[in-house]
């Protein structure tokens, strides 16, 4: 067969996709379980969620959780943690813990043949952790030296310190994952213990599976696991106050750096709003792709970085839209000027043919986010997160067909502001003063990253 390359291949039929079903059922203790019957290879992913995450750490307490994400699998039921790591190593299986601000997931994949033992294995973590001291003090050590290193780095200091910013020191949702030293060397085992009995319970837990297995059998092997387990739980709570943004620029200063890391942005509606898709597509056209009018902007016409992107970033309660880049230090004004160009530019409006590309875009990528076991079961915790419709997944490529031109533009006037947007610049303090001697881009504030969280 010749390949004629000076043509571009024509798309044939209209896209169509089916995600498949899922059925629900609950334990004999009452934890929600979610199955994705996939039968096309011997495989299967499960997710324990919990319905915790760092936004529940108490207040002089921020990495608590993340600590106990990184002890609790250091030795459970018979084995200690090296015994653990070859129990499933001897099985092939791929056992993973994840920690953000608002879930807890303990996560397994495995061939379907072993699958029984290894859930036997996750249930020990989860139901009889160890927690003792000698391992609670090993995890401490590294993890705050861990912080220490990522403190090191422009683009970590120039992500939290615009969350930290951004949502204000009251709120749950300004304080890194992984927590401050300050705060870890006054933890100890009780504490992590404490966290532990508080929010591991079967009352604050649902499953997600996909794979090959027998629903019946499937039901019966976690209730033989976790259908027994009573632990009552104190429900989650945390402080996430509505503020208001201020256009500022805050300085962070990384003596003899030769870049700058830059983040901009505001708060924004929640991830279930009714706009979502609306949302979807605007920040495709701005900044969402490599050919959108942000990265083609400062990479392309421009020359000032690798890369330049957007984002609506999305929590349980709330949200932001950012955008994100790093370019050299002597291109630092011009590249703010050129970021609030295209978010003043946005505001005026996108062309039917951008809006087209961006559609054709998202929906022909959409597929390939359900290929694999991980990737439904991944997916499916998000609706779980956001409470999403049942048909969410069906239907998104319908609701993105479906919104018009003058969706995205009322949308854009709706969604950013960049009048009201913070900026984090990371970089030569002495060369950016000399950039920023005029209030064009809000009040100029400089900080020292050390002092930001105290």
């Amino acid at each position: 067969m010749k390949l004629i390359r000076s043509k571009a291949p024509q798309s044939k039929n209209e896209l169509k996709f089916n995600i498949p079903s899922f059925d629900n059922f609950k334990l004999d203790n009452g934890i929600q379980t979610y199955f994705i019957h996939k039968k096309e290879l011997p495989i299967i992913n499960l997710s324990f969620i919990l319905n915790t995450g760092s936004k529940s750490d108490p207040a002089n307490k921020k990495g608590l959780s993340n600590l106990l994400s990184l002890c609790i699998d250091e030795g459970a039921g018979n084995f200690n943690a090296l015994q653990l790591a070859e129990e499933f190593d001897l099985r092939g299986a791929s056992y993973s813990i994840h920690i953000n601000n608002d879930i807890t997931t303990l996560g397994l994949q495995v061939l379907s043949e072993h699958f029984e033992d290894t859930l036997k294995l996750l249930a020990d973590i989860i139901l009889t952790p160890h927690l003792n001291e000698e391992d609670f003090n090993r995890e401490r050590r590294k993890i705050s030296t861990r912080i220490l290193q990522l403190q090191d780095e422009p683009d970590y200091i120039a992500n939290s310190a615009f969350e930290y910013l951004l949502f204000s020191k009251q709120n749950a949702y300004a304080y890194p994952v992984s927590g401050f030293p300050a705060d870890l060397s006054t933890l100890n085992v009780m504490d992590v213990r404490n966290f532990y009995n508080d929010f591991f319970s079967q009352g604050n837990s649902a499953i997600v599976i996909a794979g090959s297995i027998d629903k019946e059998r499937l039901k019966n092997l976690l209730n033989n696991n976790f259908g027994r387990w009573q632990n009552k739980f104190r429900k989650p709570g945390f402080s996430n106050p509505k503020i208001e943004t201020k256009n500022q620029v805050f300085v962070i200063d990384k003596k003899n750096s030769v870049q700058t890391e830059i983040r901009s942005g505001h708060l924004t509606s929640k991830r279930n709003q009714d706009d979502f898709f609306k949302k979807l597509l605007l920040n495709h056209i701005l900044g969402g792709q490599f050919t959108s009018r942000i990265n083609l902007n400062l990479r392309e016409k421009h020359g000032y970085t690798y890369g330049a992107y957007s984002r609506f970033n999305y929590y349980k309660d709330n949200a932001f839209f950012y955008v994100s880049t790093s370019v050299s230090t002597e291109n630092t004004s011009f590249a703010m000027s050129e970021i609030f160009s295209e978010l003043e530019g946005i505001r005026k409006g996108v062309t039917e043919e951008e809006l087209i590309f961006a559609k054709s875009s998202i929906t022909k990528k959409y597929p390939s986010n359900f290929e694999t076991c991980s990737h439904l079961v991944s997916n499916f915790i998000n609706k779980l997160l956001f409470n999403l419709p049942d048909d969410f997944f069906n239907s998104y490529i319908e609701n993105i067909n479906n919104v018009s031109l003058e969706d995205v533009n009322q949308t854009a006037i709706k969604n950013i502001h960049p009048k009201n947007s913070i900026t984090i610049l990371v970089g030569n303090r002495k060369e950016l003063e000399k950039q920023l001697t005029s209030d064009r881009f809000g009040k100029v504030i400089f900080l020292n990253y050390d002092e930001l969280f105290v």
